[in-house]
């Protein structure tokens, strides 16, 4: 969590350039490029924290994590979590490993788990792969889904902090126009931390219709294309 590990090329995120990533096998070839939404993010953030403070460390461990599990396939080549121990749960669900992470589509999707009856669910993960996921997000916000730590309760070994997520909705969303509009998710998270300062519990809470209440408010589209939200599929487009 030092602000010396942020390595050169991106400052808010370790682990994607370097010696240490020379064999890191990235979902698209290569690894990501955050210019787009680093720029959302510093145009948009509430506040902008001390360097080397608690605040700071912990908005660049959470959006190191978040590009990790967005876009490194291997397990092994997490640098942010003990692969062998990791859990995650969100809104007090059971935990599950990353493997079952992975069987519930990874991504997006593994924010937007509901107990909802599929005729009401605007967005139905169950129905959503990693991949389709990627697109019907990134096509919704093409500037980026920003994040940022708005208040940090504890530090390790248990670490609980306020999140803002927030984009503009310039592209359709599952058949819905585009409103322009700023589109935002707040929720408090828990990182447990080990000896070996590896990330080996994660639980979120949050609600997911505060995000797809605004993804939806545009008028239904007579006919749709998300392609093209991987045309460079390099570009970071989350954290």
């Amino acid at each position: 969590m030092a602000s010396s590990d942020i390595v050169e090329g991106d400052k808010y995120r370790s682990y994607l350039y370097g010696e240490g990533e020379k064999n890191t096998k990235w979902r698209f070839g290569a690894p990501p490029n955050y210019d787009v939404v680093n720029k959302l993010f510093e145009e948009g953030r509430t506040n902008i924290w001390p360097p080397g403070s608690l605040e700071e460390k912990v908005q660049n461990l959470v959006k190191t994590w978040e590009m990790e599990m967005f876009n490194k396939t291997c397990f092994e080549d997490y640098k942010t979590v003990d692969p062998n121990k990791y859990t995650f749960s969100l809104n007090g669900r059971k935990a599950v490993n990353l493997e079952e992470k992975r069987k519930l589509g990874g991504g997006y999707n593994t924010f937007m788990q509901t107990s909802l009856p599929e005729e009401y669910r605007c967005y139905n993960p169950a129905n959503e792969t990693v991949d389709s996921s990627h697109v019907a997000f990134t096509t919704a916000f093409p500037r980026g889904f920003a994040l940022e730590v708005l208040k940090v309760y504890s530090g390790p070994p248990m670490i609980v902090y306020k999140f803002r997520h927030w984009g503009y909705m310039e592209g359709p969303f599952k058949g819905h126009a585009p409103t322009g509009e700023l589109v935002q998710l707040f929720g408090i998270a828990v990182f447990q931390i080990d000896e070996q300062m590896k990330i080996v519990k994660v639980e979120f809470f949050l609600d997911r219709g505060e995000l797809l209440g605004g993804l939806v408010k545009g008028d239904k589209m007579n006919s749709y294309s998300q392609e093209g939200a991987l045309s460079c599929p390099v570009l970071g487009r989350t954290g």
